[in-house]
């Protein structure tokens, strides 16, 4: 089983908008979004629904990072610890 370092607080990911080069926020796991109950389902089962289909096999969390700046959302793949 596989774990995300940013969701668990071992690691930050600091990334620039590709626009005008400002640092966004991290706001947490895209599946997060899905639902009220989706934070407390098994996200190995969410990434097979999630619209990504190679996050499940590649081991990787999908974040939503935010651009205060620009307002645009971005999803940003984060590599899980094995």
């Amino acid at each position: 089983m596989s774990m995300c370092p940013v969701c668990n607080q071992l690691h930050t990911v600091v990334f620039h908008c590709p626009d005008c080069g400002n640092a966004g926020e991290d706001q947490g796991k895209l599946s997060d979004y899905f639902d009220d109950y989706s934070p407390y389902v098994d996200s190995d089962g969410l990434k097979l629904e999630n619209g990504y289909p190679a996050d499940f096999k590649e081991s990787e969390c999908p974040h939503v990072y935010y651009c205060k700046i620009c307002r645009q959302e971005m999803v940003i793949f984060i590599s899980e610890w094995t």
